[in-house]
Order: structure tokens, then C-alpha cells, then sequence
């Protein structure tokens, strides 16, 4: 299997005279978060809100920005979230994707809206 990339929109709900952004983002079932670049967070003017804590792949630990609110927009659906800024590419984690219900289609490796929800997402609580 190999890297999926998905479009989104984001925006800053806070500022919406400040135009959203359509970016190419990597989709990652096994990241929590969304991640923006540095570039993105200026785009949207959006308000550092805390330094949180990530660990990176090669085992070092580091502060990085926390940002938001922002808006997810995936063809029918939308999400808000908050960011951690790193990195030089978006990246879509569970937490917006869940939020969503989206899915990664295993066959096409795309991702798409919940075919068992396709008008809106569903939630289950138990």
C-alpha cells in the first residue's frame, strides 16, 4: 500500500474574510491529528493556541504550535479542528476523519465518504 493523498479545504471559521486553502493532504489512518505546515497556519491567520508535545519518527521529542480552530471541508462533509503546525505537508489524522466518517476505500486506496452514511456522517454511542 502505498502513500494516499487526498484535496481538502481549510478555513479559518474565526476570520472568515481570510480565503480558504485547498491543499493536497497525505491521509494517515494511523496519526491522531491534523498537521499543517508552517505556511498554511499563515495563510489562515490563524491563533497559536498552545505548544504541545510530538514525537517524530526518529524518536526526538519536540514542542510545536497548536492552532485553530479550522474548518475541514471533504467533498459533502466538514469538521472543526485544531492543528499541530510541523512539517512542510499536511497531513489528515483519525480525529478529523472519524469526525467525518470517512473511510479509505480498500480497493482504490481513496478516500471517500462513509457509503454506509453517504448523504451525511452517522455516529454510533453506545
Amino acid at each position: 500500500m502505498g502513500r494516499i493523498y487526498s484535496k481538502i479545504k481549510l478555513s479559518n471559521p474565526c476570520q472568515p474574510e481570510v480565503p480558504p486553502v485547498e491543499v493536497n493532504s497525505s491521509v494517515d489512518m494511523g496519526a491522531m491529528m491534523l498537521f499543517i505546515p508552517q505556511s498554511v497556519a499563515h495563510q489562515l491567520e490563524l491563533e497559536e493556541l498552545d505548544k504541545r508535545p510530538v514525537t517524530i519518527a526518529d524518536g526526538s521529542s519536540h514542542q510545536v504550535p497548536y492552532v485553530g480552530p479550522i474548518r475541514v471541508d471533504f467533498e459533502n462533509r466538514f469538521c472543526f479542528v485544531g492543528a499541530l503546525v510541523i512539517g512542510d505537508e499536511t497531513l489528515l489524522g483519525a480525529v478529523p476523519m472519524e469526525d467525518m466518517d470517512l473511510v479509505v476505500h480498500p480497493a482504490t486506496q481513496r478516500l471517500m465518504p462513509n457509503p454506509l452514511h453517504p448523504n451525511k456522517p452517522s455516529y454510533t454511542i453506545k
